[in-house]
């Protein structure tokens, strides 16, 4: 996290040795937004991807925006840095979303800075001992299968056929996603919908295709979702169509020795889960200790961005 000096009415040679940047009022790699509405937050969310650095001033509201703009942020190659001339605002800057703004634009106060600081040691000694965990296909075993009551059901119906082995990550907890198999398969009793995966209860966890993850219930036709096989090869559809029904649920728990995680499916021979050995196995047949494909993430999520932190779903 940079540290600027304010130095646009005044100048402090002490302090100046400490900053990284000094602002004398503009700086061409820099977008100045004054964020005191949705009007302006649109704004600045406009030049994320468009500008090296973005530098937020704002009115009343203050860690709501900052949140929402450092999610947006990440990994577009725009940074955030924001104005504050108040000593306990600075943690909170520094850590939100426990990610934290790029810079803080500071004035010349020394105590201010001695704060500043501070933080910034604490957190670069925090950053070195984390270490990145991406997304991955794993295997955990089925713990417990309950059943899950009466609710809303999701269907979600491609605008393409899936092969046999593909499916949609979902789940009731979003660092541990499942592998709910696509309709793809006849039987004696119902012809195959290969276009149709039936994704389970209405509040769970879906991942798209840019691995944001959203939830079943803001689903509309027209977004793309990820596909993904037992082998871990992904590509992603469209949604065509998203079919809500009342129907009875199970629930299934699983686990491994990094995720505890949990789903919420229709209690129906046609839903399915692939285990360890990429075949598709309907949830009425899966017993306790079968093994399951699931992709875990250590990261939280805000508004479906995944985000360095801690997090409990249960």
């Amino acid at each position: 996290m940079e540290l600027w000096l304010d130095c646009s009415n005044e100048y402090s040679e002490k302090i100046s040795i400490y900053a990284d940047r000094i602002w004398k009022g503009d700086l061409p790699d820099v977008a100045e937004i004054y964020l005191e509405d949705e009007r302006s937050q649109d704004e600045a969310c406009s030049m994320i991807g468009l500008s090296p650095w973005i530098l937020v001033r704002c009115k009343n509201w203050k860690m709501i925006p900052l949140e929402n703009l450092i999610s947006k942020s990440l990994g577009t190659g725009t940074k955030i840095a924001v104005s504050t001339d108040e000593k306990i605002e600075i943690e909170g800057a520094a850590y939100a979303l426990e990610h934290g703004v790029d810079a803080l634009l500071l004035p010349i106060d020394e105590e201010i800075w001695s704060e500043a600081l501070k933080i910034r040691e604490s957190k670069s000694i925090d950053n070195h001992k984390k270490k990145e965990d991406a997304s991955r296909l794993n295997v955990a075993n089925i713990t417990s299968i309950q059943s899950g009551g009466f609710g809303e059901r999701v269907c979600i119906d491609l605008i393409e056929r899936l092969e046999e082995g593909e499916g949609i990550m979902v789940g009731s907890t979003s660092n541990a996603l499942c592998l709910v198999h696509g309709e793809t398969l006849e039987s004696e009793f119902v012809p195959s919908r290969p276009f149709r995966v039936n994704v389970g209860a209405i509040h769970s966890y879906i991942l798209m295709k840019d691995n944001k993850t959203k939830y079943l219930s803001e689903l509309i036709s027209g977004e793309k979702v990820k596909i993904i096989n037992y082998d871990g090869n992904e590509r992603y559809a469209s949604i065509g169509r998203v079919k809500i029904e009342r129907r009875p649920f199970l629930k299934i728990s699983y686990s491994n020795e990094q995720i505890n995680g949990q789903i919420i499916l229709q209690h129906a021979e046609t839903v399915r889960l692939l285990d360890d050995l990429g075949r598709a196995v309907s949830v009425t047949n899966i017993k306790t200790g079968d093994k399951i494909l699931v992709m875990q993430d250590s990261r939280m999520r805000h508004i479906g961005n995944a985000i360095e932190g801690e997090m409990r779903e249960i």
